[in-house]
């Protein structure tokens, strides 16, 4: 009996709402890209004709009834199992002929590899200039508090491993998600890989579902949650020595005033500084111990993931 190697598993994931224009194509350039692959379109509450068009196109068809791209995602790696996921959006916006080269990267070893728009035709092709704007203050912003080279943070083009997507905790609901999935790689020291995409603009008639400022507010308040938790000593404590500065500050400026007159004429102001002093020195203690949480955090995962890791090898 011989044994022959096992072709491993890929499913390509399509969260959807209402992209009737544009999901039949895209379902039959991924099948086209990847023929061995399962397409699975999630239809997110669409009203138009998505889920249909995407069935007759050979997709697999499942509903998520609650609203939000975070929310389906997490649905969907919840329910999918298979040894690479690649991830794209309904809108035909990401080139499938990309993909193969992307389950090669993941197959090599990487958790994560990020389809990067910003290093080919994104600048070009978005029409929106606060989203340019938007992609460049992430973008920025994370990789400086962490100390990486990312260069697209939001992309929705990736694929993963079996291990991340199992691990990974999908916290938000809208399109922050996948700011949370950088974050979150970043934090843990996952492999990432990026691979420069051709993006294109939506076609004439497909609308786009973003909110410019509202979805630009939800990112900004994702990244501001994902630091206070997975930077909290840089966080806490920078917060409490700025307040405490400005007690100690406020207390030089009486103690000068008593050096020289012999007298404390401003108790309120000498109060008050050293009330800064006392909650600049709980937000320090509160940041320091936080990051021994954050750090028996990690560990956690890395246990996690390789127990993870450890029995699906044991199942192939």
């Amino acid at each position: 009996m011989s044994d022959a190697p096992v072709s491993p598993s890929v499913a390509v994931l399509l969260p959807c709402f209402n992209e009737e224009v544009t999901i039949g194509k895209v379902v039959r350039d991924f099948r086209a890209a990847l023929p061995d692959a399962v397409v699975y379109v999630y239809d997110n509450n669409s009203t138009d004709r998505t889920a249909q068009i995407a069935r007759e196109a050979g997709a697999v068809v499942r509903r998520e009834p609650r609203q939000g791209k975070g929310n389906v995602i997490r649905a969907m790696f919840e329910d999918i199992d298979a040894d690479v996921y690649v991830m794209a959006d309904g809108d035909d916006t990401y080139p499938a002929d990309a993909a193969p080269a992307m389950v090669a990267k993941v197959l090599e070893g990487y958790d994560m590899v990020i389809g990067d728009r910003l290093s080919s035709t994104y600048f070009q092709e978005n029409k929106r200039p606060f989203h340019n704007f938007g992609n460049r203050l992430v973008r920025g912003s994370i990789n400086h508090l962490f100390g990486a080279h990312v260069t697209d943070i939001m992309t929705g083009y990736r694929a993963f491993s079996f291990t991340f997507v199992k691990t990974y905790p999908v916290l938000s609901r809208g399109f922050e998600v996948e700011t949370e999935m950088t974050i979150h790689s970043l934090n843990n020291n996952l492999r990432l890989y990026e691979t420069p995409i051709r993006y294109r603009d939506r076609p004439a008639g497909s609308v786009s579902k973003l909110d410019t400022v509202g979805d630009g507010i939800r990112v900004m308040g994702t990244i501001f949650r994902m630091i206070r938790e997975y930077k909290p000593l840089p966080f806490f404590g920078g917060l409490g020595l700025l307040v405490g500065l400005i007690g100690l500050a406020l207390c030089g400026m009486v103690t000068a005033e008593f050096v020289g007159t012999g007298m404390v004429a401003r108790f309120p102001t000498l109060i008050g500084a050293i009330m800064l002093v006392i909650v600049g020195l709980l937000l320090v203690s509160t940041g320091i111990i936080l990051d021994v949480i954050a750090k028996n955090d990690r560990k956690a995962f890395l246990v996690e993931a390789n127990t993870i890791s450890y029995m699906r090898r044991g199942r192939r």
